[in-house]
């Protein structure tokens, strides 16, 4: 007690200069926690995003599917993956797809059909949510589509307009048909803005005549398996089928969310170094201040052990008084950018990475990680800032010192 007396009184030797280490120390926590607050926030709401909105966690496809969206290449068992799904409370939507014309009145443009289940979808994916205009597909077949954001501006088609459909079945004759727009949707991501046209699977069935091939089955625990459990689970109930996680699916977002953990690591260890700097300065020229009263103390018989205690115990003081301080503002902070969030819609309406879709408000999310990791880091950076002023101290030749003019 007697320590942390001693250092607390000596600090404020030099009120000026502490004061502006403090501010050093306190705002380089704050931001790096309220930063780190937002940018873990963005990440979260991008991973969320890609999975909760139509890709899910984990997709079960043919072998090399992926490669050739032939309408032939179909999933061999996929009641065994459903089964599967079921067991273990896996929310499942198996989907089928082909490619085709679309056109209204004298505009017309590629798609690609999503054959859906509206019920399944609604349950697993957030898709149905994303409502620009009009609502989403009826529980059963009615010759409804719903569109792209895109595509529908590109077609100049509204609620309520009647698209021709066109597209080469599975048996090779040729599928036409009239479908209505029950809705246009909005801001999905870029793939499904620009040529996406759901409709009911029955309806798919009939216009491609497929028979009933399914594609694809998106799964989405909503983060209650981890994609390798569920990669897992799966491998065991279709093991010739392909199964892929959202970071294979979605290897842009994949990567933005590691670049993320690499630059916060670079960005913090920055602001905590200049912060540590800031603190061996106060103490080294602290140290300069009390020569004499150094050499007086080793001249009382202190040991080079004492000396460096009292040094190291006011670099801590001072180190934790700013990570305290900084730790308050920075929560505050963090709590502002969660509950208001930082709005870009001024640069621009959406963002999209890897053709999946954020939104422009930007919110932060608190977390333990995001505080006890600059706390400590700051800890310790502080202890180490001040072992060469101490060291120096320590080192001190009594007579010199107290003779030093």
């Amino acid at each position: 007690m007697n320590t942390l007396h001693y250092g607390w009184r000596n600090l404020w030797r030099n009120t000026r200069r502490t004061l502006i280490t403090l501010a050093a120390v306190t705002l380089s926590n704050a931001i790096l926690i309220a930063s780190s607050g937002l940018m873990d926030g963005l990440m979260r709401h991008a991973v969320s995003n890609a999975t909760n909105l139509v890709v899910g966690e984990v997709q079960v496809h043919a072998q090399g599917y992926r490669g050739d969206h032939s309408i032939y290449k179909d999933l061999n068992r996929p009641d065994l993956i459903l089964q599967a799904a079921k067991e273990n409370n896996v929310a499942a939507a198996p989907r089928r797809y082909g490619y085709g014309l679309v056109a209204v009145g004298t505009k017309s443009a590629g798609a690609r059909f999503w054959g859906v289940e509206p019920a399944l979808e609604r349950t697993t994916f957030d898709l149905a949510q994303r409502l620009d205009q009009g609502r989403f597909l009826s529980e059963t077949s009615q010759r409804e589509v719903v569109l792209g954001q895109k595509l529908a501006r590109s077609l100049q088609a509204n609620i309520g307009s009647e698209i021709v459909v066109v597209v080469q079945a599975a048996d090779g004759s040729l599928g036409n048909d009239l479908y209505t727009v029950t809705r246009i949707l909005n801001a999905a991501g870029d793939s499904i803005d620009r040529n996406a046209a759901l409709i009911h699977a029955a309806d798919f069935d009939e216009l491609f005549v497929s028979g009933g091939r399914i594609h694809e089955v998106a799964l989405n625990s909503r983060e209650r398996l981890s994609p390798e459990k569920l990669t897992e689970l799966l491998t065991t109930a279709a093991p010739e089928e392909e199964i892929m996680s959202w970071r294979q699916l979605l290897p842009e977002v994949s990567d933005m969310v590691n670049l993320f953990d690499v630059s916060m690591l670079i960005f913090g260890l920055i602001f905590l170094l200049a912060a540590g700097m800031g603190v061996m300065n106060t103490m080294l020229m602290a140290t300069y201040e009390r020569i004499r009263e150094f050499g007086i103390l080793k001249a009382l018989g202190a040991t080079p052990w004492r000396i460096i205690r009292d040094v190291a115990t006011e670099a801590l003081v001072l180190a934790a008084l700013g990570t305290f301080l900084g730790t308050i503002l920075g929560l505050a902070g963090s709590y502002y950018l969660q509950e208001v969030g930082l709005d870009l819609s001024i640069f621009a309406t959406t963002y999209s990475v890897g053709g999946v879709a954020f939104d422009p408000i930007w919110r932060a999310t608190i977390s333990a990680k995001m505080v006890y990791l600059p706390v400590v880091l700051m800890l310790i950076i502080g202890l180490v800032a001040s072992l060469y002023p101490a060291a120096l101290a320590a080192r001190l030749d009594p007579v010199r010192a107290i003779h030093r003019p």
